[in-house]
C-alpha cells in the first residue's frame, strides 16, 4: 500500500474511531472508580458537550482553512479577548445611550469588525513583508493581548444586557443558540472550502506554494482573506460566549491556540498544508472537548489535561509526518 493511500484511510475514520473509544474508556473509568452515580454521557450531556464545543470550535473551523493553506495563526486567543471587551464595552459607551437594546447588533458588528480587522492586519504583513506566518502572529499574539492589558489593567471587563442573556440561553429544537452558531460556520467553512474556486486555491497554495503562483493565482491576497476570515471567526466566538456570561477577564483565551491547533490536527489536516477538512476538525473539536470533560469526570486537574492535550498533539504530529513521508512503504517505528 502507498504511503498516501494509507495516510487516507487512516485519517478518513479514525478521529471518530478516537471519540469511540473516549466514550467508552471514561464511560468504564468512571463507574470503576465510582466517582459518580451519573452515565459519563447521557443525551443531555451530549447537547452540553456540543454547547461548550462552540467557543473552540467556532474558531477551529478558521484555523483550518488557514492550516490547510500553508499558514497558522497563534493570535486567536488574544483576537478573541479584544473582540469580547469591544463587545462589553461599546455597549456603555454614551454615544449609543439612546438606541436601547439596538445596542446589541451594533457591539456585535463592531466586535466581528475589529477581529476581522486584526486577523485582516496579519494576513497584510505575512504577505507584504514574507515573514513566515508563525512569528508574524506569534508576535501579535503577544501585541493584541497587551493591548487587552492596556485597556482595562488586570480588571475584568463587564455588562449584562438580559436581553443578549435570553438569547444566548435559548433553545431551538433542542440546540442551544452557542451550538447553532458553530453548526453554522461548519457548514460555511464546509461550502467554502468544498465548492468555491477560493477553497479550491487554499488546498492548492498549501500543497505547492510556488505551482500555485505559476498557475495564477493571487498567493498574497488569497492568504490575507484567509487570515480575515479566522479573525472574524474568533470574534464570532467571543460574542456568542460572552452574550451570554458578560464577562471578560485579561486572561480569557489564554491556551485557545493550543485547544484549536490540536482540534485541527487531530482532525486530520497537516500542519504544513495542502490537506485537510472542516469534517475532521469538527470531530476533533468534540474530541478535545470530550477528552477535558472525561478527565475532569475521573477526576483529573486542569494541569493533567494540558499535559494529556499536549502529548496528543505531539503524538499526532510525529504520527502525520510518518504517514506522509514520500518515498517510504512502511511506518518508522
Amino acid at each position: 500500500m502507498k504511503p498516501g493511500t494509507l495516510s487516507t484511510a487512516l485519517k478518513s475514520g479514525a478521529i471518530w474511531g478516537f471519540i469511540i473509544l473516549e466514550l467508552i474508556f471514561f464511560s468504564v473509568a468512571g463507574e470503576f472508580l465510582s466517582l459518580s452515580d451519573k452515565a459519563f454521557m447521557d443525551w443531555d450531556n451530549m447537547l452540553l458537550l456540543l454547547k461548550q464545543s462552540a467557543p473552540i470550535g467556532i474558531i477551529a473551523m478558521g484555523m483550518t482553512i488557514v492550516m490547510v493553506n500553508g499558514n497558522i495563526d497563534l493570535s486567536v486567543g488574544a483576537t478573541f479577548a479584544i473582540a469580547a471587551i469591544v463587545l462589553l464595552d461599546s455597549m456603555t459607551w454614551p454615544i449609543f445611550a439612546g438606541l436601547g437594546d439596538w445596542v446589541i447588533p451594533v457591539a456585535w458588528l463592531l466586535a466581528l469588525v475589529v477581529g476581522t480587522l486584526l486577523g485582516a492586519l496579519n494576513g497584510l504583513i505575512v504577505w507584504k513583508t514574507g515573514v513566515d506566518a508563525f512569528i508574524v502572529t506569534l508576535g501579535a499574539m503577544l501585541g493584541y493581548r497587551g493591548i487587552v492589558f492596556m485597556f482595562n489593567g488586570e480588571q475584568p471587563t463587564s455588562h449584562l444586557n438580559w436581553t443578549l442573556v435570553d438569547f444566548a440561553e435559548a433553545e431551538l429544537l433542542g440546540l442551544a443558540t452557542a451550538s447553532w452558531f458553530l453548526l453554522a460556520a461548519t457548514l460555511v467553512i464546509w461550502f467554502v472550502m468544498a465548492k468555491t474556486v477560493h477553497g479550491r486555491n487554499a488546498y492548492a497554495i498549501g500543497d505547492n506554494r510556488e505551482a500555485a503562483v505559476n498557475a495564477g493565482i493571487r498567493v498574497g491576497p488569497h492568504m490575507m482573506i484567509n487570515f480575515a476570515i479566522i479573525g472574524f471567526l474568533a470574534a464570532l466566538s467571543a460574542v456568542v460566549f460572552y452574550s451570554e456570561s458578560g464577562s471578560v477577564n485579561p486572561n480569557d483565551g489564554q491556551l485557545y491556540e493550543l485547544w484549536v491547533i490540536t482540534a485541527v490536527v487531530l482532525g486530520g489536516t497537516k500542519i504544513t498544508g495542502g490537506a485537510g477538512n472542516v469534517i475532521g476538525t469538527f470531530g476533533g473539536v468534540i474530541a478535545i472537548q470530550l477528552l477535558r470533560k472525561g478527565l475532569g469526570h475521573i477526576g483529573a486537574d486542569t494541569s493533567t489535561v494540558n499535559l494529556v492535550i499536549g502529548l496528543i498533539l505531539v503524538a499526532v504530529l510525529v504520527l502525520d509526518r510518518q504517514l506522509n513521508m514520500k518515498g517510504k512503504e512502511e511506518l518508522k517505528v
